[in-house]
């Protein structure tokens, strides 16, 4: 089915042997749903529900080749025949739907240090991927052998499973990018040095899973078109890379990314958040496929990274630029964002906000992923949608609180046939979150705010503000449910010596009562924190964070956090590690070294913030329990967290009210 507003996204087109229903694909992505290193029923139904959503092409995640790249306890093991099953159920749900499915390929090399499986890492050469990492071996023409093995046998078995066709992953700094890279290849032997000699054994890789599943089945790669480190792999070099495998294997399709597994900027484009411009890495797919192009290779070049709908797709595709697009967080957030576009209800899809707190937060703790704005993501087997479950028994419910927690509890339970109500006692709805407004940088958040009070509105939810709540009010209302979602308050935050000391939302509220130099004391390490620092920065202040511990931003993930201090040192952001400030007396700020026991004391600073965590609102908690009122509570007025953990609560209550 094409749709006439999303022509050239919609429209059919065929890799290889298989034909598409439209170019709209999601790209392998990690989830860590895997059991006991085998595809389970969660990785079924989340890759179910996205074809049925109507994504024309499912790429199963980084599907390992040897003992020594599986990583983890959730990692999928391609080379293990035990996978053939599992596989089969899984490629079935997703061609069950319309969709066809891939299966992605890959040895990770030296970003897995074996600490799970007790290996040793390997790579091109000793070269470490961190400066934390364990230094890699450098591999033998025996082993190398041995992965040219694995990845033939893991193909062969999804080829048994019934996948119409396999991706082999050249690209984000996983090993066969390591053997391609001068960055990582220090080689001086057959393999390294030229092009040509570190093209030998990726090469070798590619030929010998072409030759193995034959000319039926569907193969291509995935290379990144710009690693984004110094000596390494740049547009040029790939344009030349991909043509010269282009030549000597026939493929079916070029997948373009960017990045490399690297601890710098380079990883942190591969899972870009809200505060990267998407717009450089489209010009990536567009140049690999016009050099493929005057090379007479005529397969499909596909395209990813950060796009949000279809409608994004189309100007991709329309332009030229590629043949088809790729969605991962997009798709993570709403699976059926391809067949509301083809059914002209865009109004109603969930944005991805690109917060990388439910995917790549996840991922970096070896959780399974989730995601902030669509709590049944990954749960598709446990959690039904709101639609599908309707209420037995349809009541009153009152939600106190119109942040994210009472917004997403409101609209799900209503969804289910509840009639809903929410109180807010400040002029508009929205909670903590209507401070993401003072920081452009961070407006994609407000995505969130606005699909819940869509919801709200399409459910009937009537909502009610500069409406206080108290014992007596909520009595009077007569809700067989209060859900109270009253979240929390800053804490006044005082030092020694009398100085005046902001909250961040002092900060956020009245700038100019920073001054030009501000001291921000982060105690929590959290988004928020982070963001103000940058937020300060921006406005032209000079900016200093003290940090209590040996680390920086502890509770984000390093696929934002890389970018994130990229752009504090350009913005001149002093970070100071195992301070802590002892006194303020608005003129001289005295600051422990927390290594030495010494304190400085630093005179200059205009402002001192504290970023630390809010207090939580139970106090009508307390009393409605104590009235014997019916009353759950979610969110931050159980305890001071994140979004993430709000919306999650406020679906789940919804779910079950």
């Amino acid at each position: 089915m094409t749709s006439t507003r999303h022509p050239h996204a919609l429209a059919p087109v065929r890799i290889g042997g298989v034909e598409l229903r439209n170019r709209i694909f999601v790209p392998a992505h990690t989830t860590n749903y895997g059991r006991d290193h085998l595809p389970s029923d969660r990785h079924l139904e989340y890759h179910r529900a996205r074809a049925r959503g109507g994504a024309g092409l499912v790429i199963f995640e980084s599907i390992r080749v040897q003992r020594n790249t599986v990583g983890r306890p959730q990692g999928v093991a391609g080379y293990d025949p035990r996978c053939v099953a599992p596989f089969a159920r899984i490629a079935r749900a997703v061609q069950d739907e319309g969709a066809r499915i891939f299966g992605q390929v890959i040895h990770l090399g030296r970003q897995i240090e074996g600490e799970w499986e007790r290996t040793v890492s390997w790579g091109a050469s000793a070269v470490r991927w961190s400066p934390t990492a364990q230094l890699p071996h450098a591999m033998t023409r025996g082993e190398m052998d041995a992965v040219v093995e694995g990845h033939v046998r893991s193909a062969l078995h999804l080829r048994e499973a019934g996948f119409d066709g396999i991706e082999v992953t050249a690209g984000h700094g996983h090993l066969l990018q390591q053997f391609m890279s001068p960055a990582s290849n220090r080689r001086e032997d057959e393999f390294g040095g030229s092009l040509a000699n570190r093209l030998r054994f990726p090469l070798a890789v590619i030929a010998a899973v072409r030759a193995a599943i034959g000319p039926g089945m569907a193969m291509g790669i995935r290379v990144s078109a710009e690693e984004y480190i110094e000596g390494g792999l740049g547009l040029a070099d790939m344009e030349e890379i991909c043509v010269a495998i282009a030549r000597a294997v026939p493929l079916d399709f070029v997948n373009v990314s960017h990045s490399a597994y690297h601890a710098s900027y380079s990883l942190a484009t591969q899972m870009a958040d809200m505060n990267i411009d998407p717009a450089p890495f489209r010009a990536l797919p567009r140049a690999i496929r016009g050099a493929l192009r005057a090379a007479g290779c005529e397969a499909p070049v596909f395209a990813v990274c950060r796009f949000r709908g279809v409608a994004e797709a189309e100007e991709m595709i329309a332009s030229g630029a590629a043949d088809l697009v790729g969605m991962a967080r997009a798709h993570l957030a709403d699976p059926d964002l391809v067949r509301k576009a083809m059914e002209g209800r865009d109004d109603e899809h969930r944005p991805c906000i690109g917060c990388n707190q439910g995917c790549a937060g996840m991922l970096e703790r070896n959780l399974p992923l989730t995601c902030l704005v669509n709590p049944r993501g990954g749960r598709e087997g446990d959690m039904k949608l709101p639609q599908d479950s309707p209420a037995a028994s349809p009541r009153e419910i009152l939600v106190v609180g119109a942040g994210p927690a009472g917004l997403e509890a409101a609209w799900v339970a209503a969804a289910r046939g509840h009639r809903v109500r929410v109180w807010e006692r400040d002029a508009e709805p929205g909670g903590q979150l209507r401070w993401i407004r003072a920081m452009p940088h961070r407006a994609e958040f407000m995505g969130l705010l606005d699909h819940q009070l869509a919801m709200c509105r399409r459910h009937g939810v009537a909502i009610e503000t500069g409406r206080e709540a108290d014992v007596a009010s909520i009595r009077a209302s007569g809700a067989g449910l209060v859900v109270l979602a009253t979240g929390s308050r800053p804490v006044p935050s005082s030092l020694p010596g009398g100085g005046r000391v902001l909250s961040m939302q002092d900060a956020l509220a009245a700038p100019d009562a920073c001054g030009a130099r501000v001291a921000l004391l982060d105690a929590i390490g959290e988004w928020s924190s982070l963001s103000l620092a940058e937020h300060l920065a921006r406005t032209g202040r000079k900016v200093e964070v003290f940090v209590p511990v040996a680390a920086f931003a502890w509770r984000t993930t390093i696929y934002s956090t890389l970018a994130n201090r990229r752009r504090l040192r350009e913005l001149g952001v002093r970070i100071s590690l195992l301070r802590a400030a002892r006194s303020w007396d608005g003129l001289v700020l005295a600051v422990e070294d927390l290594s030495t026991g010494e304190v400085e004391a630093r005179a200059g600073f205009d402002s001192v913030v504290a970023a630390d965590y809010n207090r939580a609102e139970d106090g009508l908690l307390h009393a409605l329990e104590a009235a014997g009122l019916p009353v759950r509570a979610i969110g931050d007025c159980q305890a001071p967290r994140t979004a993430l953990e709000a919306v999650f609560e406020g679906h789940e209550l919804g779910l079950n009210a």
